[in-house]
């Protein structure tokens, strides 16, 4: 028996009437298809949470009670307690410097509390800078829903500002300890993702905020997108310890947000791989990779399945390889035709 160009000719013993005329092919073809084909550049990137942190105590005194590492607070939601004092969760990008109460100066500060006492539906008029009787009476009704003292004035600490959420990492200290003000209490960041990678110098055209990037996840054929959110400026790749090469390479660290959070839903921190466009063809023809034969040390075809499923090879020049697909080329290939590929 002899396989060619995904045919098989049967040899009729005892006659010679074995036939010579081509059999019908019946192999896996697949159709060249016309259409964009974009090219990838891949790196591999890490995806962590943003903004990680080391919170310090802000009070002195015996820890009594820390939050669960892994989990994520909200706004208004109760961070830790020492001798005594309690330390809540708000929203706000300005840090808490000063105690709040009766008789402050004006300030942004003020604003930030009053905006997220409001959200949290305590603050019932319009928040701005004055700490007056609205400001007061919004802290005592959150301080009776907090089953606190009701006296209208947060001490300083008593409040954490944060632009988002807080997820809790890992603890520092334990329930027990004695804190000060120097004390590490647990790491903690943002709830948000994002990706860390580093692009080659001469890569670094790639590199555009708002650019698209196709996120693949470990283990899996999953993949969603992203943005790159952040480039920076380039640097000396960090070397590996003990290391004896004195030439370093140069990166370009850019950030990756992903488009949709629910699909890194069970991942907290891997490696995963970016594919950045690095090139675009428009309306070109393309076939699997897998399609190509060599017709010659220098010549790349095709095997072209007619509709009697005569099989010809037809010469074709390469271009783009875009994935799993390739762009081809020539006097004799057009959209539609099918062509031989690998039995799957």
């Amino acid at each position: 028996m002899l396989v060619l160009a995904g045919m098989t000719l049967s040899a009729c013993s005892g006659t010679n009437a074995a036939s010579d005329a081509p059999q019908s092919f019946d192999g896996a073809t697949a159709t060249v298809e016309r259409g964009d084909l974009v090219g990838e550049t891949t790196v591999q990137g890490t995806l962590q949470y943003a903004d990680s942190y080391t919170l310090k105590s802000a009070f002195d005194g015996v820890v009594t009670a820390l939050p669960t590492p892994g989990t994520t607070l909200t706004q208004g939601s109760h961070v830790y307690t020492v001798a005594g004092n309690n330390t809540y969760l708000l929203h706000g990008a300005t840090p808490a410097w000063r105690t709040f109460e009766e008789g402050m100066s004006d300030g942004e500060d003020v604003t930030q509390l009053e905006s997220a006492l409001s959200e949290l539906g305590y603050f019932e008029a319009t928040p701005n800078a004055h700490f007056d009787w609205n400001t007061i009476a919004a802290i005592k009704r959150w301080q009776k829903a907090l089953t606190l003292p009701q006296n209208g004035t947060l001490p300083l600490g008593t409040v954490l500002f944060a632009p988002e959420d807080m997820r809790i990492g890992a603890l520092k200290s334990r329930v027990g300890d004695t804190a000060t003000t120097e004390t590490e209490l647990f790491t903690a960041s943002s709830s948000r993702q994002i990706i860390s990678a580093n692009l080659k110098l001469s890569d670094q055209a790639l590199g555009v905020v708002g650019n698209s990037v196709t996120i693949r996840l470990p283990g899996s054929a999953a993949s969603t997108t992203g943005t790159i959110t952040a480039v920076e400026p380039p640097r000396d790749k960090p070397g590996d310890e003990g290391s004896k090469e004195t030439t370093k390479e140069r990166i370009v660290p850019i950030t990756v947000t992903p488009d949709d959070t629910s699909a890194l839903d069970g991942t907290q921190e891997a490696s995963v791989s970016l594919g950045l466009t690095s090139q675009t063809r428009k309306d070109v023809l393309s076939v699997p990779l897998g399609a190509l034969v060599a017709l010659t040390s220098e010549q790349f075809g095709v095997e072209v399945v007619d509709e009697a499923g005569t099989v010809t090879r037809v010469p074709v020049t390469v271009g783009m390889f875009a994935g799993d697909r390739v762009e081809v080329s020539g006097d004799d290939i057009a959209e539609g035709q099918r062509v031989v590929v690998p039995n799957r």
